[in-house]
């Protein structure tokens, strides 16, 4: 087990994506996975039908421990809900600027319901996104963050290059939500853009993709791989997993994280 993981992210009770999702990502690639909850989360793979706030303290006292103990090689950080929230955890890593930060942005869950308050996504782009090494959005995600609307590669890319302007070192834009037969992942840093091209599964087990994704980026970021080589093994890492998937439950089914 090489590398350490801090994970700040909401839970889901259907292990799917989140807190779970993420440990079990982690933990297949052989990390060390320690978290920080935000939220609780009660969902399956129909949807998400209730969330319990966890307490702004408390999350700030989850993450000191963690990090004044055990420490950390990279900070991923998925559902952070509300103002409160974002700012309790932007303070939080004020003395850790030092680790990798990446962000997943977590707006909307996968069936739909709303994960990111909407007052909320101005604390996100002032108070964390300019520390970020990396932030990886969804194209929904980017248009938001961005304040354009993507409708191609091109589009993509200069949704990179606005949210870069915001201070993130590095931006990965996810290209699932496109209309296109393969699926087409840009990442953008200081002085250069490169494209990933996967193939589109047809398939109803992608919950949890997004989570999967930025939390084998921050494990191979942890095992100090080169920002490109790291993403390029955890998209074909979902790739597998999705390719594998259990095909459980009778919504947007989980992947094979395990894989």
């Amino acid at each position: 087990m090489y590398g350490r993981v801090l994970i700040i992210a909401g839970s889901d009770s259907g292990g799917g994506a989140g807190i779970q999702g993420d440990i079990k990502t982690v933990t297949a690639l052989g990390s060390y996975a320690a978290t920080a909850i935000t939220a609780l989360t009660a969902q399956n793979t129909l949807g998400v039908f209730g969330i319990h706030e966890v307490p702004d303290d408390f999350i700030a006292q989850q993450i000191e421990l963690v990090l004044s103990d055990i420490g950390a090689d990279a900070i991923k950080t998925g559902m952070l809900h509300r103002v409160g929230v974002i700012k309790t955890v932007a303070k939080s890593l004020e003395k850790f600027k030092e680790v990798p930060l990446i962000i997943d942005p977590v707006m909307v869950a996968k069936g739909g319901a709303a994960l990111l308050e909407p007052e909320a996504v101005e604390s996100l782009k002032h108070l964390l996104v300019p520390h970020a090494f990396l932030v990886t959005p969804n194209v929904p995600e980017a248009e938001i963050l961005a304040e354009i609307k993507i409708s191609d590669v091109d589009g993509m890319i200069a949704a990179a290059e606005k949210i870069m302007k915001l201070g993130s070192v590095n931006v990965l834009v996810k290209g699932g939500h496109l209309d296109s037969d393969k699926i087409y992942n840009v990442l953008a840093w200081q002085g250069g853009v490169k494209v990933f091209e996967t193939r589109r599964r047809q398939t109803r087990n992608t919950h949890g993709t997004g989570c999967a994704l930025s939390s084998a980026i921050a494990t191979f970021i942890a095992q100090k791989y080169p920002l490109g080589k790291a993403v390029k093994k955890a998209l074909n890492y979902v790739d597998a997993a999705i390719k594998n998937a259990p095909n459980i439950g009778s919504g947007h089914g989980p992947l094979n994280h395990m894989v």
